[in-house]
């Protein structure tokens, strides 16, 4: 199934799809055995900065032969594309979804930019996401700037884009105190577009939030703080008390818990 359809099957059953980021072979395994232990399906993401750390070519092939031997039904998805070249190789080596994300940019030029992805993608049959509104990234402070359902609709019947990311309260990175989403903006932006939905910036969120926005039309669920804090955390824990110098023994440590993390997130989001 194409990741628009499972997306519009998620708008009907009031489910959303976990997306989680990757950044080598260990997180992945750590995705990909979550995923499997609980038979979830799994949308794989890589930002332009995990792609130039693997390399494009050797960080598609992780994720294809990762999904392919584990029997997981999967997409591959580029998180926060930044420009239309990135975009365009991504789509050549097989991604099933890309994000432009010109949010930054003024309301017209992000219209402009995505409407260019969307025609692009076309002949690819790929998925589409991007961004409207403010959804603070890492360092950087929260400050309104919230997507508008009057904005939303426009925003989609101009571009014709399959996802939109929206700016309801989320932000990438930690919070400094408790997140609290916009669920009456989210409601009025469900009912002014019946494009997918998307939540940015869930590492941090209480579930009980999380799952709200997922009965109020959020549909995809990004998390990749909480993917990369986790491994870390737990790595550096081993070595403080470890003198293995065997990666093959000492990275397994590290996976374990984020499996954990992962099975927990993927149940959430399948509103078990």
């Amino acid at each position: 199934m194409i990741l628009q359809d499972k997306l519009k099957q998620c708008q009907k059953n009031k489910t959303a799809l976990l997306a989680t980021n990757y950044y080598n072979f260990e997180t992945l395994k750590a995705v990909l055995t979550a995923s499997s232990n609980i038979q979830s399906p799994v949308i794989l993401q890589l930002t332009r900065s995990s792609i130039e750390y693997m390399g494009l070519k050797q960080a598609v092939a992780l994720a294809q032969t990762g999904l392919s031997e584990y029997g997981i039904e999967g997409w591959l998805h580029l998180d926060h594309g930044d420009t239309i070249e990135l975009v365009q190789a991504c789509l050549d080596e097989g991604f099933d979804s890309v994000m432009i994300d010109a949010s930054e940019r003024p309301f017209e030029i992000n219209v402009e930019t995505t409407a260019k992805v969307v025609e692009l993608a076309k002949s690819y049959g790929a998925n589409v996401e991007a961004e409207l509104g403010y959804v603070a990234k890492l360092g950087q402070e929260q400050s309104g700037g919230f997507t508008t359902a009057e904005e939303a609709s426009s925003f989609v019947a101009q571009t014709g884009v399959n996802a939109l990311a929206i700016a309801i309260g989320s932000a990438h990175g930690f919070y400094k105190s408790t997140p609290k989403l916009d669920i009456e903006r989210l409601k009025e932006i469900r009912q002014a577009t019946d494009v997918a939905l998307v939540l940015h910036g869930s590492s941090g969120i209480p579930h009980d939030i999380v799952k709200e926005a997922i009965l109020n039309g959020i549909v995809k669920v990004n998390l990749a703080t909480e993917i990369k804090d986790t491994f870390m955390r737990a790595l550096k824990a081993h070595l403080l008390n470890s003198d293995e110098i065997d990666l093959r023994k000492v990275f397994p440590k590290a996976i374990t818990p984020v499996v954990d993390l992962l099975i927990e997130k993927y149940r959430l989001v399948s509103m078990k």
